[in-house]
């Protein structure tokens, strides 16, 4: 059997093998399992929610049997973020989360996230008992009369964490004029709630999710929709989510595009500042623009680098006692607030520095010069070390060469899906295009798919 968890948990088509309603109910059945195991208790409580996908009730249907038929209780909640469902798993004192959600993929993709009591991302060692147990197809046993498990239907879930995002920031947003994309994904109702509780005037887009529409031209991966809406509406800032919520994007008054760099540098230098930087550091991954390393260098803030994916930038904010950290992608980290990535809250942190300061945001992004960054995706059939493809350290050699340590290029595979990412920074924009479509050129001719 190939291993199932990626960086993000289990991901692929729904209702395709692997991720199949049989495979959720047995995942459902082994989790209880293995929390039984690790935690000692003799009544294992999950919670349990998803995003709008149209797969979403099917799977979730599937692990629900899993884990009641023994002996699990499960707390539905619902359509809602990812950050909530993490958030909820550690306010009811649950032994694990489940999430179903593939994120920012396409509608047909779906996925099983799991998180820990404490809302964090399931340790590895028990994804691999998880693992071990569904290849021995090593049943457990199943419950009987009173021991079957409950399903108990929360709906009080979502204005729990409105609440919640509401006094971790109890902003006065009164007059501001805040334009929303929500994808068509889990945050299309959360958060209008919230701005609009905290006084701002409030249009959404993105907010009528079918089952097919997630991510479908919109939110977070497509910013450039919400930029094109904040400029013809003249609105005071724009912040777009992806499908499960736990990205954010923005775009300030005058239409520019601020992603992930640009907030981990505003709220960087902005906590540093007032002595709320812990370590004086901040984690990010090595996707990051180097106009970020400049930025917080020259705040005397010292920048650490991970390999992409939140897991590991939250592996290594715990490991240096960091409470800031994040991807580019939009994927932020504020550890004193959440134990997860959470978009709502990281607009609302945003904002936060904008309340203290004065300062509207484009005003506070201009901490920041980003070098030229190209990036391109390659689908590719295998994923051998990007080391061993024909000719390619040979040409990135050169190129390296020619950049004369003014830039840099990284190629790497995505976690999730099966393509090659080729990355190049540099001070000329067309050269460096022109090196990126090569190399993705000769990668598409090795591996192409």
């Amino acid at each position: 059997m190939t291993r199932l968890f990626g960086t993000d948990g289990i991901r692929g088509v729904a209702n395709e093998e692997p991720l199949t309603p049989d495979l959720a109910f047995r995942v459902g059945r082994q989790l209880v399992a293995t929390l039984q195991a690790e935690h000692g208790a003799e009544r294992v409580r999950l919670v349990i929610g998803r995003d709008t996908r149209l797969s979403g009730p099917l799977l979730e249907s599937a692990l629900v049997a899993g884990a009641l038929s023994v002996g699990g209780d499960c707390y539905a909640v619902g359509v809602l973020p990812t950050p909530g469902i993490a958030l909820l798993t550690r306010r009811l004192e649950a032994h694990g989360g489940i999430v179903l959600s593939a994120s920012h993929n396409p509608f047909e993709d779906n996925g099983i996230k799991l998180f820990s009591s404490e809302g964090t991302k399931f340790p590895d060692a028990w994804e691999a008992e998880i693992e071990a147990r569904l290849e021995a197809r090593a049943e457990p046993p199943r419950a009987h009369g009173r021991h079957i498990g409950r399903l108990v239907v929360d709906r009080q879930a979502e204005g729990a964490y409105v609440d919640f995002l509401c006094r971790t920031f109890p902003l006065d947003l009164s007059g501001l004029r805040v334009l929303l994309d929500c994808a068509h994904g889990a945050t299309y109702r959360v958060a209008p709630r919230v701005f609009r509780r905290l006084g701002a005037r409030v249009a959404a887009l993105g907010a009528r999710p079918d089952g097919t529409n997630i991510n479908a031209g919109v939110g977070a991966l497509h910013p450039e929709v919400l930029q094109a809406r904040l400029r013809a509406a003249g609105a005071d800032v724009g912040f777009a989510f992806d499908g499960d919520g736990d990205r954010l994007i923005s775009v300030d008054h005058t239409g520019e595009i601020r992603d992930g760099d640009y907030a981990l540098a505003v709220t960087g230098r902005h906590f540093a500042g007032r002595g709320r930087l812990k370590g004086n550091l901040v984690v990010t991954t090595v996707m990051a623009n180097l106009g970020l390393d400049q930025a917080l260098g020259e705040a005397g803030i010292r920048v650490v680098k991970t390999q992409v994916g939140d897991r590991y930038v939250f592996e290594e904010m715990q490991r240096l006692g960091a409470n800031l950290g994040g991807e580019q992608s939009g994927h932020l980290l504020f550890l004193d607030h959440a134990p997860a990535g959470d978009g709502i809250l990281s607009a609302l942190a945003l904002l936060s520095v904008v309340a203290e300061t004065g300062a509207p945001l484009a005003e506070l992004a201009q901490c920041m010069r980003k070098f030229p960054q190209v990036l391109r995706n390659v689908p590719v059939r295998a994923k051998p070390p990007v080391e061993s493809i024909a000719g390619l350290a040979e040409r990135v050699g050169a190129f390296e060469r020619e950049l004369d340590r003014r830039g840099r290029i990284l190629i790497r595979y995505s976690g999730t899906e099966p393509l090659a990412r080729v990355m190049i920074e540099g001070a000329d924009g067309g050269r460096i295009r022109t090196m990126a479509e090569e190399l993705a050129a000769l990668i598409g001719r090795e591996l192409g798919a």
